[in-house]
This record gives structure tokens, C-alpha cells and sequence, in this order.
């Protein structure tokens, strides 16, 4: 009898039912569009600046070295004064307050450079000096010894146990790091261990 009835109202039933599909499609895709979207939610990760805060400070500070010069003469203050490595007889004369009226310095090199125990004479208008006595250094007295800051190769190479390489070595550093401060400070030159040290050390100054 279901079948029959069926067979019967087929016909009536498939447009109500085929209206009824379309829209509960329409429908549901409609409420599909609508739904926020559930896509998981991206948390910033905080960025570190780990170049600048591992960074190491590199700056290298390049300790002055003190050096006394003494300046007489025809100087407004003659006295001892405390210079840097690097400094010219100019700088010195200035820190005695300069020339007086009577004074000569046409035979001063006021370009030169100061060195640790200069003495510099300015002498007066007439007075009968040689040039190279204006400017003495202590150096002079102790000319066996070899400043390891101001030697050249050749000057180095005179010295037992440096030969070219060595010296050459020497210059090296002196150009990378700056003036040795002490004379242990050779040690650190590639090549000059302790024995090595030890026979040059009374032969060697760092003025």
C-alpha cells in the first residue's frame, strides 16, 4: 500500500522536495560565508637586536706616553715640562711661554720631535753656541742602547739574536700596536721569547 502511494504522489512530491534542497543549500553556504574565521592567531615574536647588544666594544684606547722635557735659555718660564709622544720642540717652547725679545732661535728644529730627558737651550742674541747644542737628549750618553721605539731594521739587526726577520717582526709591531711601553713589551714580538729577551735587555731602551 506504501508503494502504491508512492507510485502516486511522485510526481506531486519531487518539486516541493527539490525547492526544499536548494534552500537549505543556499542556507548553509550562507552561513559558511558568514563564520569568522578560525585560522590560529600568529603571536609576534619580539625581536632582539643580538648584534648590538652581543657586540663587543673594540675601541682601543691608546694610553699617552709622559715625557719631561727641559727647557732653558731665552724662554719667558724655564722649567720641566710634561709632554706627549708625538710632541715637536714647538709644543715645548710654547709651554715655557715662548720666546723672549733677545732670544736666537734660528738654529732650533722647531719640528723635531721631543723625546723623554730633552733639554732644549735657547741661547740670547750674540751668544756664541753651536747649533747642535741647542737641543741635547740624554740619548747621546747612552748611545750603546738601542731604542727599540725610534731603531730602524738595520739598526735593530745589530742587536744578538735579531736577525732581518726579527726586525722586521719588531717594526711590524711597533706599526700594529703603537710604541712598546716597557721593555718586557718585546716578549710579545713573534719570534722573541724570554732567553732571547734576556740577552737584549741591557742593550735596549723604550725612551
Amino acid at each position: 500500500m506504501l508503494r502504491s502511494l508512492v507510485q502516486k504522489y511522485k510526481k506531486k512530491l519531487l518539486l516541493p522536495t527539490t525547492v526544499i534542497t536548494i534552500i537549505l543549500f543556499f542556507v548553509i553556504q550562507s552561513q559558511f560565508k558568514s563564520a569568522p574565521p578560525t585560522a590560529d592567531v600568529v603571536q609576534p615574536i619580539p625581536f632582539e637586536n643580538s648584534f648590538e647588544e652581543n657586540q663587543e666594544d673594540t675601541t682601543e684606547y691608546v694610553e699617552d706616553i709622559a715625557i719631561f722635557v727641559e727647557v732653558k735659555g731665552a724662554v719667558n718660564n724655564p722649567g720641566v715640562y710634561e709632554l706627549t709622544d708625538g710632541d715637536r720642540v714647538l709644543n715645548a717652547i710654547e709651554l715655557a711661554g715662548g720666546y723672549l725679545a733677545m732670544a736666537n732661535s734660528k738654529n732650533i728644529n722647531h719640528a723635531q720631535r721631543v723625546v723623554d730627558e730633552m733639554v732644549i737651550y735657547v741661547p740670547l742674541e750674540g751668544e756664541e753656541i753651536e747649533a747642535s747644542e741647542t737641543i741635547e737628549s740624554t740619548q747621546s750618553a747612552n748611545s750603546n742602547l738601542v731604542n727599540i721605539n725610534k731603531a730602524d731594521a738595520t739598526m735593530l739587526t745589530t742587536l744578538p739574536g735579531v736577525g732581518p726577520a726579527k726586525a722586521e717582526a719588531i717594526l711590524a709591531y711597533r706599526e700594529g700596536t703603537g710604541n712598546f711601553k716597557e721593555k718586557q713589551d718585546l716578549m710579545n714580538v713573534t719570534g722573541i721569547g724570554q732567553k732571547t729577551f734576556e740577552k737584549l735587555e741591557p742593550l735596549i731602551t723604550v725612551k
